[in-house]
């Protein structure tokens, strides 16, 4: 029955752009992570990384080892420098999502629930009792959103072009994601129940592995914005 319910449509979609300006922070998104099956049966993946633009700079993922140079190649892109980022949340500890964390010695890290300063102090938190941390109150918080992983999180960007922005790591694989994200979850019911919560407060969802997506509500007209 939790399977049955985990994997119901979860509302209208349809794509968003990869750069979302606002006012303190915008979004863009560095890399598209991407998830191919391969003839012999493996999988060839990558997660999207996504730089938050503002007074606390915010990465978002790291990629894969393997994308290394890509990452450094996207930040200088806009400007960045690995010593510029303020924090880097890791959605979850996978390794096509924190492989480069090594790159950010200066930042604070916030990987799951686990957050660090620079140097290895770990700071307590409320992530794992479902409280939300905050790196800018008003603009950015780190929402706990279990269930891919159990102690997966997702991050909330307020004021863009677009709404607010959940950038969701793999809470969502791509857009287009039922059928598929059940078989990736270690707990497909809380993770239904994570997806619910992020779509009621979503305007915009970047998935782990496909490009952002606007989430369509009834308006009071009766049809969707």
């Amino acid at each position: 029955m939790a399977r049955a319910a985990a994997a119901r449509p979860l509302g209208p979609r349809r794509p968003a752009p990869l750069v979302l300006p606002g006012c303190p922070y915008s979004v863009s998104v560095v890399q598209e992570g991407y998830c191919r099956a391969q003839a012999d049966g493996s999988t060839l993946a990558d997660g999207t990384v996504s730089l938050v633009l503002g007074p606390r700079l915010t990465l978002v993922d790291t990629g894969g080892p393997w994308a290394r140079e890509r990452l450094l190649a996207g930040l200088a892109e806009r400007g960045v420098a690995p010593g510029d980022v303020a924090h880097v949340v890791c959605t979850h500890g996978h390794s096509d999502h924190a492989g480069n964390l090594n790159l950010f010695p200066r930042a604070q890290l916030i990987v799951g629930t686990d957050v660090c300063q620079p140097g290895g102090r770990y700071l307590p938190t409320g992530l794992r009792q479902g409280v939300p941390y905050v790196i800018h109150a008003g603009h950015l918080e780190v929402l706990p959103t279990p269930g891919h992983t159990g102690s997966d999180v997702s991050l909330l960007v307020l004021g863009t072009s677009l709404g607010s922005v959940v950038v969701a790591g793999d809470l969502f694989e791509h857009q287009d994601d039922e059928g598929e994200w059940v078989a990736l979850s270690e707990d497909p019911a809380r993770q239904a129940e994570s997806r619910a919560r992020v779509l009621a407060i979503a305007d915009v969802i970047v998935p782990g592995h496909g490009p952002p997506f606007q989430v369509l509500r009834e308006g009071a007209g009766g049809g969707t914005q």
